[in-house]
């Protein structure tokens, strides 16, 4: 098999199908697969896939977790991938797009946070929670890919943070994908509830181990209800024969807060797809992005910010810093409905390209059907200021040097918005590095 052929992957579906076809899920799974059918990998021609040839990475065979799997990875791996802060944290585990109980760690009282695999959520006392929310981010996305995930639920994760419970540890969210005997499909799903009054913090990283491909391919759906507090930052430095597309689609459905991070470091091809939808007046949300690339890596990110109900506000600010043959895409929309009355939303983004080689395409958007808002946007592509550049150098500093100071000071407007200060105090360590003169 050269490829991953619709078949394969339809034998795949059909088998877990017949295993557990039943309920809420099962109808899901087979809504996705005949979606995927029908759309199938994106391709150039779509034009939210425009610049992200995504279709030409499915030109190999991948090797699609079963349900049941052999169990390759252990703590000594998880220790391997830990990040700074984790003896605080509540610890999920994703092992090939699986949640792994076994390798993960819940430290927040049951008061403050319940944790559980989604197949055992749906049929206890959460099963109308999860049949309201699920699934719901493909009314939004409506391309093959998103669809594929939705084809193959199982193994998922369910989160709810309790009504007036601000949870004391944050949870970090390991996605940990086996690569050393097959080129790997993983594809994982999960479901996270804010019940009204609470807090939480969460964190997700992605680590490969093996020389082989993978692809993950991951749908995380967040509902957050009134007067919650959400801080969701994303981490991303992998290895270069790891691809992604992340999907995290943010419920506001009470007047909240949201506050969402993305740093893309490293990696082979990376998508993050980012929606907002502002379900309840009031909401306030702020969407901050930073891509740090160079080699071959490209990262996409495509965002939206739905403006349903009026007096909401949002802050969207990408920044990207891009090297070698490095490409990235930023795709913004801002969206607000007719009812959205008093909508105040920004979009701002910001490239330097240090190299001739290297490429952004960058598109902010505004679609406005109200006539009583405060919205603008912007995008700017340039290099390094050669004034700046220049009164260093006077000071006796090297041109190196010079341009990492630089560099450093464009990117610590975005790193600072990690609020939590041992992930701020890594992600200021791993950008130092990148960008240290040898």
């Amino acid at each position: 098999m050269e490829t991953i052929h619709t078949d394969y992957l339809e034998e795949k579906f059909n088998r877990l199908q017949s295993s557990d076809s039943d309920g809420i899920i099962g109808d899901l799974r087979k809504e996705g697969f005949i979606a995927f059918k029908k759309n199938g990998f994106p391709t150039f021609r779509n034009e939210e896939w425009k610049y992200t040839r995504i279709s030409n990475l499915f030109n190999k065979e991948y090797h699609l977790a079963e349900v049941v799997s052999k169990n390759t990875i252990t703590r000594a791996n998880i220790d391997s991938i830990r990040l700074p802060g984790s003896d605080q944290a509540n610890e999920l585990v994703f092992v090939n797009g699986k949640f792994n109980p076994a390798l993960s760690t819940v430290r927040s009282s049951s008061k403050q946070l319940v944790v559980q695999p989604l197949e055992e959520a749906i049929k206890g006392s959460y099963s109308e929670l999860i049949a309201n929310y699920l699934g719901k981010s493909s009314l939004v996305i409506k391309d093959g890919i998103h669809a594929l995930n939705t084809s193959f639920i199982y193994g998922g994760l369910f989160i709810h943070v309790n009504k007036k419970q601000p949870s004391e540890h944050p949870i970090y969210i390991y996605h940990l994908s086996d690569a050393r005997e097959n080129n790997l499909l993983a594809q994982p799903r999960s479901l996270i509830y804010v019940d009204e009054s609470a807090r939480v913090q969460v964190v997700e990283s992605y680590s490969t181990i093996g020389s082989m491909d993978s692809f993950t391919n991951e749908v995380m759906e967040v509902v957050v209800n009134t007067n919650a507090i959400v801080e969701y930052y994303k981490i991303q430095n992998d290895v270069n024969n790891a691809s992604q597309v992340s999907t995290t689609h943010i419920r506001q459905v009470g007047k909240c807060y949201v506050h969402a991070v993305t740093i893309s470091l490293s990696g082979g091809m990376i998508r993050n797809n980012t929606n907002l939808l502002m379900e309840a007046e009031g909401n306030e949300a702020h969407l901050y992005g930073l891509y740090l690339l160079k080699g071959s890596t490209h990262v996409d990110n495509h965002t939206l910010v739905d403006n349903i109900k009026p007096n909401c506000f949002s802050n969207e600010f990408y920044k990207g810093i891009l090297d070698e043959s490095a490409t990235g895409v930023f795709s913004g929309k801002i969206y607000v409905r007719p009812d959205a009355q008093k909508t105040n939303a920004y979009q701002s983004n910001k490239n330097i390209l240090l190299s001739d080689d290297a490429s952004i395409n960058t598109k902010p958007q505004l679609e406005i059907f109200a006539d009583d808002v405060k919205c603008s946007h912007g995008c700017t592509v340039g290099q390094l200021d050669e004034e700046a550049l220049f009164y260093l150098r006077t000071r006796g500093i090297s041109k190196e040097h010079a341009q990492s100071m630089l560099l450093t000071a464009f990117a610590e407007d975005i790193v600072e918005q990690l609020k939590l200060e041992p992930l701020r105090n890594y992600v200021e360590e791993l950008i130092t590095k990148r960008l240290a003169v040898n």
